[in-house]
């Protein structure tokens, strides 16, 4: 796997046609196809069609309706340069080489079409967690992730390694992910779920934590 995080992204060994813009703007070369977050298009330079993406199956379209998990996508065909941003949240590049990533789905920006995906359950998390389901990624190709704040990447092989559900962002889809419940149940550790328990990851891996649970929304006026 290829990030920046890791120092082994050279755009010049790996297909150019994902790039940052600059810290919060995606540019795709788009000579084909790109599967994309709906609603996250900003700008596009030539020509190019914009249809939403269904499940792809009628066992994620299940998935999709019944753990709400999984960003809405939109696939994008045509020739030309395309920008892609969302929220101006920060976004990051992963290179998959015949391998796996686990994505929030809230947190899913791009990857390439011949990507497979599917909805995965996190084992013996409750749905206050945050983490019940999320999206896994698999294949050869580029993966774009955004994150609220600047993230760290924690090496979850060094010892066990707990995150806030919404906190985490993707990781390595060969660790083992379980739920850690705190003690003390009125502490509230976590800013996220508002229930004492956390991620648990373990393995050889990693796991990418941004700042806080995700952008806030403002209050409604009315």
């Amino acid at each position: 796997m290829r990030s920046s995080f890791f120092g082994n992204l050279d755009q010049g060994a790996t297909p150019g046609h994902f790039a940052l813009q600059n810290s919060k703007m995606l540019r795709v070369q788009l000579n084909g196809e790109v599967l994309a977050r709906q609603g996250s298009m900003v700008a596009f330079q030539g020509q190019m069609d914009f249809d939403y993406e269904g499940a792809g199956g009628v066992g994620r379209l299940l998935k999709k309706m019944v753990t709400g998990e999984g960003a809405p996508l939109m696939r994008v065909r045509g020739q030309g340069l395309l920008f892609l941003a969302d929220k101006a949240q920060d976004v990051h590049l992963f290179y998959l080489e015949n391998e796996a990533l686990t994505v929030n789905g809230a947190n899913l920006l791009a990857f390439d079409p011949q990507l497979t995906w599917d909805i995965q359950r996190v084992q013996g998390a409750g749905v206050a967690a945050g983490g019940l389901f999320n999206t896994t990624i698999r294949g050869t190709g580029w993966v774009a992730v955004t994150a609220h704040g600047s993230p760290v990447l924690l090496d979850t092989s060094r010892m066990p390694t707990y995150v806030d559900g919404q906190s985490a962002v993707c990781w390595s889809a060969n660790l083992h992910v379980g739920v850690n419940r705190t003690m003390k149940v009125g502490a509230l550790i976590g800013r996220g779920s508002g229930e004492a328990a956390q991620l648990a990851f373990q393995g050889q891996g990693f796991v990418l934590v941004q700042a806080s649970e995700g952008p806030v929304l403002p209050p409604s006026s009315g």
